[in-house]
């Protein structure tokens, strides 16, 4: 698709919803689910899970990186974090990695190939990761890896882990394989186990 495209749905998508819809959606949301995702062109949240317009709160970052909880930071995604949690009330957090992932790719060489993207590097973290090869050009294992790691940060924000152990909310690792379409989930206990299909 084009630009020219984009523009083209835009006008017509005022026609694709309902007057009811659109009256709805502009009184509030309510959405089923935050869903953390890598910013990967490839990588829909609304095409993977179906979800209709007010259903899914997305939060979409280099890598699908959850920094570490400091809130004094001002960042922006962990302000969207707080958002979703404490005012939305959303009880799902999805975070979802992908095959093919260059922040991924970027983070198992050591960011070889980042020296005009300071800030990415930064954001990714680079300097602390051993340069190694990987294991496939899909960086699969590599993925799932870096997916768990986002899922332990995320379990260390204090009004996540709060509300994760009383119940109001539940947490989920998908890995979604760009080549096959096929979503994966991560196993809540052991890290040696493997991702199931969804």
């Amino acid at each position: 698709m084009s630009f020219e495209d984009f523009v083209r749905h835009a006008r017509r998508y005022p026609n694709l919803l309902s007057a009811d819809q659109r009256k709805q959606l502009a009184a509030g949301q309510a959405p089923s689910a935050l869903f953390i995702g890598c910013s990967d062109s490839r990588v829909t949240p609304s095409h993977i899970t179906g979800a209709e317009p007010g259903t899914l709160f997305e939060l979409r970052t280099a890598g699908n990186v959850v920094p570490k909880y400091s809130p004094d930071s001002g960042s922006s995604e962990m302000g969207t974090i707080e958002y979703a949690v404490l005012q939305l009330g959303v009880p799902d957090i999805i975070v979802c990695g992908h095959s093919h992932c260059g922040a991924v790719t970027a983070l198992t060489i050591a960011g070889r190939g980042l020296d005009e993207l300071p800030a990415l590097c930064t954001w990714l973290g680079t300097g602390t990761q051993v340069a190694t090869e990987p294991e496939d050009t899909a960086v699969r294992t590599e993925s799932k890896r870096h997916l768990r790691s986002q899922l332990d940060v995320l379990r260390e924000y204090p009004f996540i882990r709060d509300r994760v152990e009383s119940g109001r909310l539940r947490l989920h690792g998908w890995f979604y394989e760009i080549d096959t379409g096929l979503v994966y989930v991560a196993p809540q206990s052991a890290e040696d186990e493997d991702f199931l299909p969804l």
